[in-house]
Order: structure tokens, then C-alpha cells, then sequence
């Protein structure tokens, strides 16, 4: 059995600070809770009963600096980055408070987008070419455990990809979901939206 462990990476802004939509645009690095959420995730993965296979990343700074919490926790080290890990891009909306999406876009286009991943008029998404890549990384095959850290609006589509859909496609801040794939490569969901 192969097991794939999907993670966001930890926070991007203090809890006093106003939350803004930010995708590959803007490389923001971990603040202080975020680095603590990246070494529960790493104490976590290095109390697993497991060897990990693969350490895979999105290029972005908040996801590469939560991937070496968890290789400096483990000792296996980063495998590489991935394009298609990335961070989606937010378009218009880029960088502004989520009260300012929200009265562009609507709520109906939030709720879309967090329950069935349909991107708002304007973001750059590529969905086809994300749950492409994710039937891709599923048909590999083999054995072991695979960990991608990546962002939230990245990590929605391999549930997409795998046809599991769930009330909320979305991962907190230092969260991981859970996917297991048999011999035949069929897709299991194991947990999502988990924090240690």
C-alpha cells in the first residue's frame, strides 16, 4: 500500500494581522506560530511507524521552510519541489482582505471554490493541468509514504483528482489530509484536515 500525506504549509500572518488572499504571487515566509506549526508537523511524521519515501514541495518559501521542519524532525530531506504543488494564482484579488473577495466575488463563489473547487472568474488555476498532475503522481504505483507540502488552494485538487470530494476541500494552516492508494491505484481517503 502507498500512503501520500498531503500538507499545508503553516501560517503566512500573525492572528492579530488582517487575512488577505495569497497565492503564488507573494512568497511570504513563515511567521513565529507558522514555524511552530511546521515542528508539530515534524515531531508528528517522526513519531510515525513509518519511513518516509518522498519529500516533495511547492517552490514558495512558506512551503519549503515547513518541508524542512519536517526533514530536519525526520531526517529525510527534501526530494525537490513540484510546479504543480504551487500555490494557485488569486488575479484581481492578489493580496486584498478577504471582506473586499468576498464583496467582488460573492459568497456563492467562495463557497464554489472551497466545496467543489471551481476557481472565481479571473484566478489562474489550471485545474485540468493540477488533477492531471495528481492522476499522475496516483498512477506511479509502488509502495511507501509520500509527503507533498504545498498550499491550500494546491491541495484541494488531489482530492479532485481521486473523485472525493468532501463537504470542504480545504487544509488549514498546518494541517494534513491522509490519501491511500491500493496495488490497483484506487484512492482512499484516510483523514483530511488534520493538525497535530
Amino acid at each position: 500500500m502507498r500512503r501520500l500525506f498531503i500538507i499545508r504549509h503553516g501560517n503566512t500572518f500573525a492572528s492579530s494581522a488582517q487575512a488577505c488572499r495569497i497565492g503564488s504571487r507573494t512568497d511570504l515566509p513563515l511567521v513565529e506560530s507558522g514555524h511552530a506549526q511546521a515542528q508539530r508537523l515534524g515531531a508528528w511524521f517522526a513519531a510515525q511507524d513509518f519511513a518516509i519515501t518522498r519529500l516533495l514541495t511547492s517552490p514558495l518559501l512558506r512551503a519549503r521552510q515547513t518541508a524542512q521542519a519536517i526533514a530536519d524532525a525526520t531526517g529525510h530531506a527534501p526530494d525537490g519541489t513540484g510546479d504543480w504543488l504551487g500555490e494557485i494564482d488569486h488575479g484581481p484579488d492578489e493580496g486584498r482582505p478577504e471582506a473586499q473577495v468576498l464583496a467582488r466575488i460573492g459568497a456563492q463563489a467562495i463557497a464554489d471554490w472551497d466545496e467543489r473547487g471551481i476557481a472565481p472568474a479571473d484566478w489562474i488555476v489550471d485545474a485540468e493541468a493540477r488533477i492531471a498532475a495528481w492522476r499522475a503522481c496516483f498512477a506511479e504505483g509502488g509502495e511507501g509514504v509520500d509527503l507533498f507540502v504545498t498550499s491550500n488552494g494546491a491541495a484541494r485538487f488531489a482530492l479532485l483528482a481521486a473523485g472525493l470530494p468532501l463537504e470542504s476541500l480545504k487544509l488549514r494552516t498546518g494541517a494534513f489530509g491522509e490519501l491511500a492508494l491500493d496495488a490497483d491505484d484506487r484512492v482512499t481517503l484516510v483523514q483530511w484536515d488534520v493538525r497535530p
